[in-house]
């Protein structure tokens, strides 16, 4: 598998728009969050309504929520260019993917979105090439299917058969049958066969309870379990509850690195052998309402490269420590009250 990965946002918007810049025949784009407020230096918009005009297939779908701030006159003049642009709209389920697919051969795929307000955040985005472009064809037939796209030249993905030849693959939660790896069983089967260490960054630390008990068990196991975090979020309430669960997985004995800047990354790696980049965070959401993707892989150079940019991370990091039984009541008394109301916590 041909890759490359981007550290921030705005190199992964590089890549993106050099790539769609590039683009012969069709784009798919598949999005949290597009808007249409970086203009300044990459106008996704005025390009996909450009390659649209000069006749190529261009199809957008973007989540209603996570996209509200998109106005309606944007979206008219896109359709008005030809482009195939759809909301995803359930009442408590999003689309949190991001995906992007050229020509059908080169995809990326990772934690980045497009809005003018992430533009400088840490993140990964992969962009690879290759067999691994084909189940990410089918995950995007699958989702142009449930939003009620018609196009053959798409759906047509969902029904063609994968080489098993692929060595690296594509994890989603559709919870098909037939889909080979399923989000959750991916990451308990990946917890529980870890041998020497577990290492996860992400931004907002909600884990289920089954995620704590693996990581409970592991530690038992001789397990090192490592999270990288941002010190301070986008989401100002969530940082309250990073550092109770913080508080904690410390007690159980994960150690945590703190990031001064955002970091929007989503990765785990596993016995620095085999690694998963995608759109999935830690918490309840991710793991069982939003779709979500990502691409997990064993290939050396690329679990080399990954390893390096968690070890640069982890040095620019303050390494957490828990206050332990000096928590303040107050936080103890909040614990508790998450406890009740909150199922996962």
């Amino acid at each position: 598998m041909k890759y490359k990965l981007y550290t921030t946002s705005q190199k992964a918007w590089d890549g993106m728009y050099k790539a769609m810049s590039a683009a012969q025949k069709s784009i798919y784009l598949e999005m949290y969050i597009f808007l249409d407020d970086t203009q300044t230096t990459h106008d996704f918009w005025g390009l996909l309504k450009a390659k649209a005009k000069a006749g190529l297939e261009i199809v957008i779908i973007t989540d209603a929520y996570g996209s509200a701030a998109l106005k309606d006159e944007s979206v008219k003049e896109m359709r008005l260019a030809g482009v195939e642009f759809i909301y995803f709209s359930r009442w408590f389920r999003h689309t949190h993917r991001k995906i992007l697919i050229i020509d059908n051969k080169t995809a990326f795929i990772g934690g980045v979105n497009i809005e003018e307000n992430i533009r400088h955040w840490v993140d990964l985005q992969i962009r690879v090439s290759g067999r691994i472009v084909q189940p990410l064809l089918q995950s995007f037939a699958y989702a142009y299917k449930m939003v009620g796209g018609k196009k053959d030249s798409i759906l047509e993905f969902s029904r063609l058969p994968l080489s098993q030849k692929i060595k690296s693959w594509i994890t989603d939660n559709f919870g098909l049958s037939t889909k080979r790896y399923y989000l959750n069983n991916y990451y308990r089967e990946k917890i529980v066969a870890a041998k020497t260490s577990i290492q996860i960054v992400t931004p907002y630390l909600l884990p289920p309870r089954w995620l704590i008990a693996l990581f409970d068990q592991a530690i038992h196991r001789g397990v090192s379990v490592e999270l990288i975090i941002p010190a301070d979020t986008d989401i100002k309430p969530i940082n309250k509850i990073n550092y109770l669960n913080s508080c904690r997985l410390t007690d159980l004995g994960v150690k945590f690195y703190l990031m001064p800047r955002m970091n929007h990354a989503k990765i785990m790696l596993i016995d620095s052998e085999e690694g998963i980049i995608g759109s999935q965070n830690m918490d309840i959401l991710s793991f069982n309402l939003n779709m979500e993707a990502g691409v997990f892989f064993r290939q050396k150079d690329l679990v080399n490269d990954l390893n390096r940019i968690i070890e640069h991370w982890k040095k620019e990091s303050i390494i957490f420590e828990s206050p332990g039984k000096k928590l303040k009541y107050w936080d103890r008394l909040l614990i508790m009250i998450f406890k009740l109301f909150y199922p996962i916590f």
